[in-house]
């Protein structure tokens, strides 16, 4: 859960940053560093103009514990490069609050070494890009960070009661609550949950990245993120079995690879600090490249992650004629269904580096062979020289006498176009016979790209354990 600013957190944000460019005009000056005051002095259009800074503690402080203090830092696109603190109690003396625009509230969690977080820029630059809205930052570092987490957790309620006030406020300038979105980062996405909650559900969107786990593990709905807090509320999930909260908060709740365990991250201690929070904070990244509109990361309702990664829950035969969900900003074609059905689960996976999305194929086979056999099933597709390998080897597949199978394979890269197809079925008999396998038909769908042409093959012989290539060919409907 904790965020903290390590090296880990700073690689991955620079990464984010080179690979995910803005326009110049709106990069932060400030990028990455941080200062210990709080107004500071920046560039922009060559007239020098005074910033008010994210609060930047030391571990001293961290140490002695720090008093709630609730700071909100305003950006629109007239300032994008420079924060300007609202007055809680005199809005309108803030010319640069549209309150006839939507307004979107980033909340960080728990921050224990007291550094602000590095990705805060980064998102109000790309929430910009979205539509004309206020971007407000909840500054509640002084409450965050605290060495001791308990009291960060405690100070959750005080400063939603704080928020709650101001979006009273807000209110009262004209602003409609249903254009309110509350965007929290684990701790923060319970203190999300509690503003809503303050307010009887009427705001209009909460998200919640990765919410916390330690201290809410088995609270009631009252006492944690809920459904209930807001109009539409959408969670993702990246480590559930560590900092994270386990089970379905949301209107629907993502879970990438299943919401725990992210490609990439340390599987031991001895990584240091990354091994604790990478995985935490994988939600923070995933999301920022959702909003980049770089990674394309599709998500298919399903009961469980296992039922999703054998191929059972491919259709989204709810959402037509809209695609299956996807992560991200908008999600006006899908609310309307996800409301209707009420809590929805949904699944997706990622590759281990940035831009995350894997290119994910249904392929449906149809074997006739004489004898039983068992096997993982690795396929390739080839691009001339370019190649994509996937190993569905979760568990062992029979294949008898007219089986047919349906599988979910996914690669790390698109290789397009699809010029030859490889497949092995490995049953691991490394002794005796090799047993022959024939195919009477495959047949390979892309998912992401449910247009273009299926690709097909028909009645082959092949031997276990033995790679056999051929080239696809168009379908043949009566099949």
């Amino acid at each position: 859960m904790p965020c903290s600013l390590d090296h880990y957190e700073r690689f991955s944000e620079e990464m984010l940053l080179s690979e995910h460019s803005c326009p110049t005009e709106s990069t932060p000056a400030w990028a990455g560093l941080a200062s210990d005051t709080q107004v500071l002095t920046c560039q922009k259009n060559g007239v020098g103009e005074l910033c008010d800074d994210f609060t930047d503690l030391d571990f001293h402080e961290c140490f002695l514990g720090t008093t709630l203090n609730v700071k909100l830092l305003l950006y629109t696109k007239s300032n994008l490069r420079c924060g300007r603190e609202v007055n809680h109690h005199h809005l309108s003396y803030q010319p640069l609050f549209n309150f006839s625009l939507p307004t979107a509230f980033v909340i960080h969690g728990y921050r224990p070494t007291g550094a602000p977080p590095v990705w805060v820029d980064h998102i109000v630059q790309l929430l910009s890009e979205q539509e004309d809205m206020n971007i407000l930052v909840v500054d509640w570092n002084r409450g965050a960070a605290n060495l001791n987490y308990f009291t960060a957790v405690a100070n959750t309620r005080q400063a939603a009661n704080n928020l709650t006030g101001f979006i009273l406020s807000m209110q009262e300038e004209g602003a409609p609550l249903s254009s309110i979105h509350l965007i929290g980062v684990s701790l923060g996405a319970h203190l999300a949950g509690f503003v809503g909650a303050n307010l009887k559900g009427k705001i209009g969107r909460i998200t919640g990245l990765d919410p916390a786990g330690p201290m809410f593990t088995g609270a009631t709905a009252e006492e944690r993120l809920d459904p209930s807090d807001a109009m539409f509320v959408d969670v993702l999930h990246t480590d559930m079995n560590s900092f994270g909260l386990r089970g379905q908060h949301g209107h629907i709740d993502y879970y990438a690879n299943g919401g725990s365990d992210q490609p990439g991250c340390p599987k031991t201690i001895f990584s240091g600090k990354s091994y604790f929070v990478c995985d935490h904070q994988r939600s923070v990244f995933l999301y920022l490249c959702a909003l980049n509109r770089t990674c394309s990361l599709t998500a298919y309702p399903c009961s469980s992650f296992s039922d999703f990664l054998d191929g059972r829950c491919l259709q989204c035969e709810a959402f037509k004629p809209a695609p299956c969900p996807m992560l991200g900003y908008d999600i006006s074609r899908w609310r309307d269904t996800l409301l209707r059905l009420g809590q929805t689960k949904a699944y997706f996976t990622t590759t281990a580096t940035l831009p995350y999305q894997k290119t994910s194929y249904r392929v449906d086979m149809v074997t006739w062979n004489q004898y039983l056999r068992w096997g993982v099933v690795i396929l390739r597709l080839h691009s001339g020289r370019n190649f994509s390998e996937a190993r569905i080897d979760r568990k062992r597949f029979k294949f008898e006498q007219y089986t047919s199978t349906r599988l979910l394979v996914q690669f790390d890269e698109d290789v397009q176009p699809v010029q030859k197809i490889s497949l092995r079925i490995a049953s691991g008999n490394m002794i005796g016979p090799r047993y022959k396998i024939r195919l009477l038909h495959i047949r390979l769908t892309h998912l992401e790209q449910p247009d273009s042409p299926l690709m097909c093959r028909y009645d082959i012989i092949m031997e276990e354990n033995i790679e056999v290539a051929f080239r696809p060919l168009p379908c043949d409907p009566r099949l």
